[in-house]
């Protein structure tokens, strides 16, 4: 599982961030951008993060180290801003939190990386869904002249289905993934590169240690699906599905 730490202190909320995430300090000394179990977005936006986080990682994107963060009640007794108590009140025991990058700015248009990192995270996004990287709202960082993925809680929206139980997933595997919106739409003739290379590095035996990362609490029982080892399941046979094929990858034009 991810590494638990505890959160030491509050500091500041990011207004930027829909779901109001915070940035905290914890008892590693670290500073992180924690996004928050009680957000109106639920926990399986944290799931969403760490999977995508660690297949970014695996393929050779750069990507934020993670953690979990133990959020204690008594944090929430300093925060003079009532909505911002609300949340922590909402959000006490295991919430994510992201390596804060001091000094990183927005993604302005040029790839640090080139060709190759612009296919990488097209491919990503492609294979997750994401639907959550345009010119809006990029998610990218540039940080020491390196290119850095972040937010991909938009992706798998799979899991946002399974209310009434485990969906299908051949459905997710066979649908395909609109490009036309994404900020670096213009680099999709390196997408076929990037698949080549991804091949190399990733394979369906990947898919359980990733979800070994997710901790228990975040993985809700579902019809059919009652224990948090039955979801991991559920999140592997569907990552595996559309692994199997390429009907999702956006067609390059000749």
């Amino acid at each position: 599982m991810l590494p638990v730490v505890p959160v030491t202190r509050y500091v500041t909320p990011l207004r930027e961030g829909g779901s109001l995430p915070g940035v905290v300090e914890a008892a590693d000394l670290g500073t992180y951008v924690c996004k928050f179990r009680g957000a109106g977005q639920g926990v399986r936006v944290l799931v969403a993060e760490v999977v995508v986080a660690e297949l970014a990682r695996r393929i050779g994107l750069r990507t934020p180290r993670l953690v979990a963060l133990e959020l204690d009640p008594e944090i929430a007794r300093y925060e003079a801003d009532e909505e911002v108590q609300d949340l922590l009140r909402a959000s006490v025991g295991l919430n994510l939190g992201v390596d804060f990058l001091p000094g990183s700015f927005g993604y302005d248009g040029d790839v640090p990386g080139g060709e190759r990192d612009a296919g990488l995270v097209l491919w990503l996004d492609a294979f997750t869904a994401n639907v959550d990287r345009s010119w809006r709202n990029p998610n990218l960082l540039v940080w020491h002249g390196d290119l850095w993925v972040i937010d991909h809680g938009a992706s798998l929206w799979f899991h946002h289905g399974w209310g009434g139980g485990i969906t299908d997933p051949a459905r997710f595997a066979a649908q395909a993934w609109d490009p036309s919106d994404h900020v670096l739409g213009r680099h999709l003739a390196a997408v076929p590169a990037a698949d080549e290379l991804v091949a190399t590095r990733l394979g369906e035996v990947d898919f359980p240690e990733i979800l070994s990362l997710v901790p228990d609490v975040w993985l809700e029982p579902v019809p059919g699906a009652e224990t948090p080892q039955a979801v991991r399941d559920a999140y592997v046979a569907f990552l595996t599905a559309r692994f199997a094929t390429r009907d999702w990858l956006p067609v390059v034009a000749s």
